[in-house]
């Protein structure tokens, strides 16, 4: 963790440039997994050099919550801390487990409550063939419940690219990971807009999509399944294995 010092130093270089930002947002890894008092420390000192900062957003793990009581979550949205993005990835045990994320769906919805009785604001990520062949109809379905339960202010959805050097893309090659085919994503992104029952914004637009969407749900979840529906009907899967294929980063 940079030691104080150096986040000082960084919000005197922010305030040279930008001394009335209204907004920061926090990085490296997963800022909110800090302790409270840690948390605390430092977004008290954001106020000392950006005297116009309302909010500070930053990553966010499940694990990160779990640690913290109501009280001092709404002690530091009182500080500012307002915005936290949570790599869920899914909001289904068997995909969670596979992915070896260290909670379940039930931590979830706790955690995340949580946040709600706190006022914090938060945002979900969902991936799709996170699942593997044949497994993308129910991690969306269930997924979709999970987060139906919520109050995610938007929702970002990216799609599983396995990386030389990680976990799944060892198992991939070991046999026991199959991934799921370009088709089978997109349904299962179609599945997942078909059954969050919640007004929120979705963002299916980085890189690891084949086919970039975003809809404002539920007012667009008929467009946006109809549109998915035409790619899946008018572009090969060998294209979109090819694109999966030539992905040399996210960025």
């Amino acid at each position: 963790m940079s030691p104080l010092e150096e986040f000082e130093e960084d919000l005197a270089e922010i305030k040279s440039y930008q001394p009335y930002a209204r907004r920061i947002f926090w990085t490296g890894a997963n800022p909110f997994a800090m302790s409270y008092e840690n948390l605390k420390l430092r977004a008290l000192t954001v106020r000392d050099y950006l005297i116009k900062c309302q909010t500070m957003a930053m990553f966010a793990s499940i694990r990160d919550i779990r640690d913290k009581e109501v009280w001092q979550l709404k002690k530091l949205r009182a500080m500012g801390i307002n915005g936290l993005s949570i790599g869920t990835e899914s909001g289904d045990d068997d995909t969670l487990t596979l992915a070896a994320k260290g909670y379940t769906a039930a931590d979830i919805l706790e955690q995340c409550r949580k946040l709600d009785e706190a006022g914090i604001e938060y945002y979900f990520v969902y991936m799709t063939g996170l699942a593997g062949k044949g497994r993308g109809y129910w991690n969306a379905v269930n997924s979709a419940k999970l987060f139906s339960q919520l109050n995610p202010y938007f929702i970002s959805v990216d799609s599983l690219t396995l990386f030389p050097d990680t976990e799944l893309y060892r198992m991939e090659q070991e046999g026991r990971f199959v991934p799921a085919g370009e088709k089978e994503r997109l349904r299962e992104l179609q599945v997942f807009i078909q059954n969050l029952q919640i007004r929120t914004h979705l963002f299916a637009n980085s890189s690891s999509n084949f086919y970039p969407v975003t809809a404002y749900l539920p007012k667009e979840r008929d467009s946006v399944v109809s549109e998915l529906q035409h790619i899946m009907d008018t572009v090969s899967e060998k294209e979109m294995e090819e694109y999966r294929r030539n992905l040399k980063s996210l960025g």
